[in-house]
């Protein structure tokens, strides 16, 4: 039986709160079988780990560990994935990619659509208040993340 996606929103949800409460972006994604069994999760970590590579995507693909296809895998995560996450996306061919919104950061998800990858977004109104409050009340910290600091 097949996740729906609200659940597996939850996920993502779930782990770009835990993130804010630690004083970082918040951020979250998840990745998880075409059935729905989850792979890994993760956050967005820049600030926690201080490491600029640690994106929610990128966290939640470390986590799940090496697959041998990730053809049939689903990428889940709150906000429009950046260039650098969408060019992990493309990389290793993850099938389809699950966006809670694209009001606050377009990113490139039109681009992998165009690419073959299943794209869906759900403008989710949960993930744009927080990512549009965190924004507002962090503009500084927003742009370092997106590479748009001065």
């Amino acid at each position: 039986m097949t996740l729906p996606a609200a659940a597996m929103m939850d996920v993502a949800l779930d782990e770009a709160r835990a993130g804010l409460a630690e004083g970082g972006i918040p951020i979250g994604a998840a990745l998880f079988t075409a059935d729905g069994v989850l792979l890994g999760r993760g956050r967005n970590r820049r600030v926690q780990r201080g490491d600029p590579s640690l994106h929610a995507e990128v966290d939640a693909f470390r986590a799940a560990g090496r697959q041998r296809d990730y053809r049939s895998t689903v990428m889940v995560t709150t906000l429009a994935p950046c260039w650098y996450c969408s060019g992990l996306v493309r990389q290793f061919n993850i099938g389809s990619l699950l966006v809670g919104e694209s009001r606050t950061f377009t990113g490139g998800h039109d681009w992998l659509a165009a690419n073959g990858i299943s794209v869906t977004v759900l403008d989710d109104e949960r993930c744009a208040t927080m990512m549009a409050a965190f924004i507002a009340e962090h503009p500084d910290l927003w742009h370092e993340d997106i590479g748009l600091a001065p």
